[in-house]
């Protein structure tokens, strides 16, 4: 079996996690359990692996935070990607993770003058082994946006909107800015407990949208393959000392 370590950056609302599950869970329901074993650490309330090594491959969710805030756990998460990343140990990341991961690697993210991305998004997305070529629907929910890529970093998938939605760093990691675990129903209630924070329009348009049919399923199973399309792969040359201090 593999092993996820799934860091956890954010909580679901209180008062959603007894109908949806806290975002762990959310994963573990999208990858299921045939192939995939997981090891949650909330790095969010400062608990970060003992190793990159700890698991067979990393997965960073979602977050109500920026990365750019300055909290010390988003400090000790990037230096804890980067040495994962290069002891080549198979990362994906999911919205506060694909932008964490940029900003780790040297990309750049910011609060998108734009404004916010709330439900269904069509994507135009490039790369098989991110979510299959062609268009690619999943549920957004974020304001902050990767807006400069790092080094090395593939775009592999985008939209008038949000530029840099997909990344793609060789076999090591990919990342995407929707949420392939969220469901209809959990954005529909997460929309009504941040209501206070979002547009009134933005709010009603994905509404609008909400019973359209996403391509979730279709980009777990590319987040499984990508996983254990790495498991067993050597190491890079010197990378084997790679954890963090």
């Amino acid at each position: 079996m593999f092993t996820v370590g799934i860091l956890q950056c954010g909580h679901a609302p209180e008062a959603l996690v007894a109908a949806h599950g806290d975002y762990d869970t959310m994963f573990e329901r999208l990858l299921g359990n045939d192939d995939f074993t997981y090891r949650t650490y909330a790095v969010v309330d400062g608990t970060l692996p003992e190793s990159v090594h700890a698991a067979d491959g990393w997965l960073i969710t979602g977050s109500r935070f920026g990365v750019y805030e300055g909290h010390a756990w988003i400090a000790r998460l990037e230096a804890f990607l980067r040495a994962a990343y290069a002891a080549a140990v198979p990362i994906v990341g999911i919205c506060f993770g694909h932008q964490v991961l940029a900003q780790a690697l040297g990309g750049k993210v910011e609060k998108f003058a734009g404004g916010w991305s709330l439900g269904a998004v069509d994507y135009t997305v490039t790369d098989e082994v991110t979510a299959g070529a062609g268009r690619t629907r999943l549920l957004a929910f974020h304001q902050d946006q990767v807006v400069e890529p790092p080094p090395g970093a593939t775009v592999t998938g985008s939209t008038p909107f949000c530029r840099y939605a997909f990344l793609a760093y060789g076999e090591r990691a990919i990342s995407m800015q929707p949420h392939p675990e969220f469901t209809p129903a959990y954005v529909d209630d997460l929309l009504t407990a941040r209501n206070d924070l979002l547009p009134a329009a933005r709010v009603q348009a994905a509404r609008a949208r909400s019973g359209e049919a996403l391509d979730a399923a279709r980009v777990a199973a590319r987040i499984r393959a990508f996983f254990l399309a790495a498991r067993g792969a050597p190491e890079d040359p010197g990378d084997a000392a790679a954890d963090p201090a």
